[in-house]
């Protein structure tokens, strides 16, 4: 047990409330609690509902069943087989039949005897749910990107600062050794100083006129369009990738991220990973651009209405411009190395760094062999962003991703999309988050929800 006979969940609230404060904790934890001695008591374990079961939600539950000091308590999903196939994973592992199964967030989220939640719905559910989360004092590893309103971001960091949760987003490249390592040579100027960073990410994709069909019995598709606007239903615009049961289209895609009413497409939920690392390497987490211009293309045709191709430059206060691209045009951008396409390229004054999920490369050649040293620049270490996020909690200490770090990069995302969707360059205050002189693009910092949602 605990010392001092605190119990688990005293011990997880105040180790929370210590990390907004940004103090360490002091009280002991048993090394069986962090997993070094085999499975910690259940009064030791952090108590943890799974809400979204799709591809990325189902792989974020195995990683939290992997962890010895995790007890995966509840499953959430809108849709029933969903739910089941959760629950079934979650009770073979533990081999019992205690997983609970909900279909309605906020019936975990008010559960007492959880203490953390993992959230992996699409976009437009995010804040909703980190809300409702926060209110009832749960910890919470958040899938990027924070969602589809800037404003309704700001209210969920307002909401994790006030109840004294651990975030921790899903911006699992800061858990990458190559990515640290990269941000950190930067940051210590071994290629001069920082002139330029690109960034090189998927573009959305065009897709064709969704069919009208009954909704399925097993499937509560009011919840799942939430606080979307109404649409009639089809297979491929709820489903996380597109796989008809008959076989009569199949896309590798996931659908609903290429649609506005549920997510920004790419250039935000795919850009948030490079942006975010961007964000790392130039030491502005805590920031963000003064002026956004770009330009991008749009479908004609079709259900989708998110970017396809954009060029969108990021100009901050100190001079360097992160240029945000998809990756069919970075690989023709004039300031690209040989090879470059996805990724992140940070160009300095006496060299460069370039870095993706496969490789980090620089030049000189010599800077992959040089060490930081104990007096420069170091930079949070995590080898595994869901054991960071379990370790936040039980110590009090910042998660790799924490909510202020997280909506700034999410920001430039939103930004970039708006700045190409009204074709004209965008003032922006990031001291105030305010746009600066021009009401329309102010007003698309917040979005509108279907009743009766709302923030």
């Amino acid at each position: 047990m605990l010392q001092n006979g605190m119990n688990r969940r005293r011990f997880l609230g105040r180790a929370a409330g210590a990390v907004s404060a940004g103090v360490a904790v002091p009280w002991f934890v048993p090394s069986s609690a962090l997993g070094g001695a085999g499975r910690p008591a259940a009064s030791e374990r952090i108590a943890m509902a799974c809400i979204g079961l799709g591809i990325q939600g189902t792989g974020n539950m195995r990683a939290f069943l992997g962890q010895g000091d995790v007890q995966v308590k509840a499953v959430c999903d809108v849709s029933e087989s969903q739910r089941q196939k959760g629950k079934a994973l979650v009770d073979g592992h533990y081999g019992n039949k205690d997983c609970i199964a909900c279909v309605d967030f906020r019936e975990v989220c008010s559960r007492p005897d959880i203490d953390a939640v993992s959230l992996a719905t699409p976009d437009h559910w995010h804040v909703l749910i980190g809300l409702e989360a926060a209110r009832h004092g749960k910890h919470m590893y958040y899938e990027k990107p924070i969602g589809w309103s800037f404003r309704a971001g700001q209210m969920l960091r307002d909401a994790v600062h006030r109840h004294g949760v651990v975030f921790q987003f899903g911006t699992q490249q800061r858990s990458d050794r190559n990515f640290r390592f990269a941000c950190e040579l930067v940051r210590n100027g071994r290629i001069g100083a920082l002139q330029t960073i690109l960034v090189g990410v998927p573009g959305s994709v065009a897709v064709p006129e969704l069919p009208s069909e009954p909704v399925p019995d097993d499937l509560d598709y009011p919840m799942w369009l939430g606080p979307a606007r109404w649409a009639p239903y089809s297979f491929e615009r709820c489903r996380p990738y597109t796989h008809r049961p008959d076989e009569s289209w199949t896309r590798n895609y996931s659908t609903w991220y290429h649609l506005s009413d549920y997510c920004i497409g790419f250039i935000g939920n795919w850009g948030i990973h490079h942006v975010d690392i961007a964000q790392w390497g130039h030491g502005t987490e805590h920031t963000g651009p003064v002026e956004v211009a770009g330009h991008g293309t749009f479908p004609s045709q079709g259900a989708a209405d998110c970017a396809l191709t954009w060029q969108v430059e990021n100009r901050f206060a100190d001079g360097v411009t992160l240029v945000h691209m998809d990756n069919a045009t970075s690989a023709t951008h004039p300031a690209q190395i040989p090879g470059f396409s996805q990724g992140v390229l940070f160009k300095g004054a006496e060299g460069w760094v370039f870095v993706n999920r496969s490789k980090i490369d620089a030049d000189p050649k010599s800077l992959l062999q040089s060490e930081i040293g104990p007096s420069e620049v170091r930079l949070h270490e995590s080898r595994n962003h869901h054991r960071d996020f379990l370790d936040a909690i039980r110590t009090g200490r910042a998660p790799a991703s924490p909510i202020d770090v997280a909506l700034r990069s999410d920001t430039i995302c939103m930004l970039d999309d708006i700045a190409i969707r009204l074709g004209r360059t965008l003032r922006w205050d990031p001291a105030k988050e305010e746009v600066i002189d021009d009401a329309q693009a102010a007003r698309l910092l917040t979005r509108p929800m279907r009743g009766p949602w709302h923030v």
